[in-house]
């Protein structure tokens, strides 16, 4: 585990807010010198503290108005069976995230699609004819209030 301080805290709720922020912005918003801002910023790269950047994409502009939370159960709860539907999982476009979790079922997915006839499709071609599934229980988001994904 890497030890952050709060000027490292600090770096990193700032990138987490706009990852293209100049370095000298951030620098000033976080008390820094330019020049240690940019040392201290690729030390979290180095350490894996900051995995990456990316552009956070507007799912409704790209026409994908449909988003829900899908639990999946396996049938059997094998490596296999589970390799298997991780990788038609990483194969689907509609499935955004997929999540092996703790509880009553292996999977937590987050599905976007053009609408509910197009989820309709991915339940039942896509995840209905999987031998693997045994359980498919989709949660459809109305709105998200709070939402810090990037």
């Amino acid at each position: 585990m890497t030890r952050i301080d709060a000027i490292g805290r600090n770096i990193l709720r700032e990138l987490s807010r706009d990852g293209r922020i100049s370095n000298l912005e951030l620098a000033e918003r976080v008390g820094l010198s330019p020049s240690a801002c940019l040392r201290r910023v690729q030390e979290l790269e180095r350490s894996g503290v900051i995995k990456g950047y990316r552009a956070v994409i507007d799912p409704a502009k790209l026409g994908l108005t449909f988003m829900a939370y899908v639990a999946v159960g396996l049938s059997t709860h094998t490596k296999k069976a589970q390799g298997d539907f991780e990788a038609a999982m990483a194969e689907a476009p509609e499935v955004r995230e997929c999540h092996n979790i703790t509880g009553t079922i292996e999977y937590l997915l987050r599905i976007e699609t053009a609408d509910l006839a197009a989820y309709k499709h991915f339940h039942t071609e896509v995840l209905g004819v999987l031998p693997q599934v045994h359980s498919i229980t989709t949660y459809v988001l109305m709105e998200s209030p709070k939402d810090e994904r990037a």
